[in-house]
């Protein structure tokens, strides 16, 4: 028997080595994508959470101002399909300069104008209801 190189025993040099770090590296981006999502819904439960233990306030308030956060997603393939969604939120000030911003119904946000005086309800971060006074 002869010597048998790379090419002899299949084994070629540095494809072994470069398929094995691919597998790797998905491997620590999949694994990264998901730790990812856990951490998103471990931070969004908590916060619930959170606004459930958290007092209903009532409090006077003066609405600042009011934004639309518009996001347009779409996908390519055999058929495109997009999708725009808008969130609404608005800041309220108290009297003591402090201010708060509420992301809000479509809705609450049409009725609601800057300049509107008066009782925001709200728990923790989450939005209850506004009455003009």
């Amino acid at each position: 028997m002869g010597y048998m190189g790379y090419m002899d025993m299949g084994l070629h040099p540095g494809y072994g080595m470069g398929f094995g770090m691919f597998e790797v590296m998905f491997g620590i981006v999949f694994f990264i994508i998901i730790g990812m999502f856990v951490f998103i819904i471990i931070q969004g439960i908590g916060e619930w959470n959170k606004n459930n233990h958290s007092p209903r306030i009532t409090v006077p308030v003066i609405v600042v101002s009011k934004r639309a956060d518009i996001s347009h997603h779409s996908s390519a393939g055999d058929h495109h399909h997009s999708h725009t969604s808008t969130s609404y939120y608005v800041t309220f000030q108290f009297g003591s300069g402090d201010r708060m911003e509420f992301h809000v119904s479509d809705r609450e946000y049409g009725l609601l104008v800057e300049g509107d005086h008066g009782n925001l309800s709200f728990q923790g971060t989450r939005y209850l209801g506004f009455e003009r006074t």
